[in-house]
């Protein structure tokens, strides 16, 4: 089990809204809502049937099951180190997920700076040395130093004290590992930025991270280890994610909304009814729509919410019980690389650009893809003959710029 890393916020978008539809709020802590996701309760019930058919006793299920729940409590603690450090520097969490697998802090976006990036990353295993730190405080005056014993193989033996020490303790070392999307790959990366252009410093960080992908993956085959290859398929893929993102991220910076948004495309009024919507699909390729009444954007029809309301209200059904009136927008004079991060971080895939109230264009995740393979081709028609690329970092002013 891991703890969870922070969330990179442009990062995980798509899967963690799809975790965030089975998911239910079971507090608040320092302001952030924590969530337990449905599968969690699988974990719960396979421990507990573990438990029960190894012991064939009640009481021993029940403690299995409590463990789970106290370890539980410890990743919420490490998420909060993510997240209160992440406060300092003006970055909001927006919710922490409990899943069966760790915990993720949706910070709003990671922190560019590399030694706030630093910070926040380690700042998850700090709190599991800290809780151990203090637990090996109780323990070592009660029951002795046995109880810290290096001695894995009789680490059901122990009390549950020192259990949680080697949680602990484990917890921070398998964070640490410099792979993305574990904190120690984070913290790789944000040294390495300190000396190296920044989308390059990813990239170096993120081939690690995959090399012990496929060293993890190469174990886990030896082994027979499922667990050990699921995790080896993990890091990769988070690597591989966290090195794309980076660079389309740091290849949009300096230019502004306006030189990608949509101009042509349809728009709808709030009493429109939904056949409307659907004749413009069918028709185009436009999926969502900005709805317009007396000339300002009032709502954002998605496609999501057009199938689900067809299916309620049927064709006859208005706009306005359909569309989602809470909505992201950006100015035409915004840079991409920030309108990239909220509409990835946003529950939206569409932002209306807007100027003095008045709807510009559209930006889209499908319209930015294709403006960033343009842009590649682009570049790749410029570039003379045998010059070395070093990715799309190595462009224009960022050259001089090391972010």
């Amino acid at each position: 089990m891991r703890a969870g890393r922070p969330s990179r916020g442009a990062d995980d978008a798509e899967e963690l809204r799809n975790a965030m539809k089975w998911s239910w709020q079971i507090g608040t802590v320092a302001g952030i809502g924590v969530f337990i996701h449905a599968t969690f309760l699988i974990l719960v019930a396979w421990v507990g049937l573990f438990h029960f058919l190894q012991d064939h006793s009640l009481i021993q299920t029940f403690h299995g099951i409590m463990f789970v729940a106290i370890l539980f409590v410890i990743v919420v603690l490490h998420e909060l180190g993510h997240a209160l450090t992440a406060r300092r520097f003006g970055i909001r969490t927006r919710d922490i997920i409990l899943l069966p697998i760790g915990g993720v802090a949706r910070l709003e976006r990671m922190p560019e700076d590399p030694w706030q990036e630093f910070l926040v990353a380690i700042a998850g295993p700090a709190v599991n040395v800290a809780l151990a730190g203090g637990l090996a405080a109780i323990i070592l005056p009660i029951l002795g130093p046995a109880e810290l014993s290096l001695s894995l193989q009789d680490f059901g033996d122990k009390t549950i004290l020192g259990q949680l020490f080697w949680v602990n303790i484990l917890l921070a070392v398998f964070n640490m590992i410099p792979a993305f999307p574990m904190d120690g790959g984070r913290v790789l990366r944000a040294l390495l930025a300190s000396r190296l252009p920044y989308v390059q410093a990813t990239q170096i960080a993120a081939s690690i991270g995959q090399g012990m992908a496929f060293l993890l993956g190469f174990l886990g085959l030896l082994a027979f280890n499922p667990f050990m290859i699921f995790i080896a398929l993990f890091v990769w893929m988070g690597a591989a994610e966290e090195s794309s993102m980076v660079q389309m991220k740091t290849a949009l910076g300096g230019i502004p909304v306006s030189g990608a948004m949509i101009t042509e495309f349809e728009t709808l009024h709030p009493d429109d009814e939904l056949k409307t919507a659907v004749d413009h699909v069918i028709a185009g390729f436009q999926h969502d729509f900005p709805v317009v009444q007396n000339g300002e954007v009032v709502g954002i029809l998605m496609r999501n919410q057009l199938f689900k309301a067809l299916s309620s209200l049927g064709e006859e059904g208005r706009i306005a019980d359909a569309m989602d009136e809470v909505f992201e927008t950006a100015d035409p004079a915004e840079m991409l690389d920030t309108a990239f991060v909220r509409l990835q971080s946003c529950e939206c895939h569409t932002m209306p650009v807007v100027r003095d109230g008045r709807l510009m264009g559209l930006l889209t995740m499908e319209n930015l893809g294709e403006f960033m393979m343009v842009q590649t081709a682009l570049r790749e028609a410029r570039r003379p003959p045998h010059y070395p690329s070093y990715g799309l970092a190595q462009t224009g002013d960022q050259q001089k710029d090391r972010r």
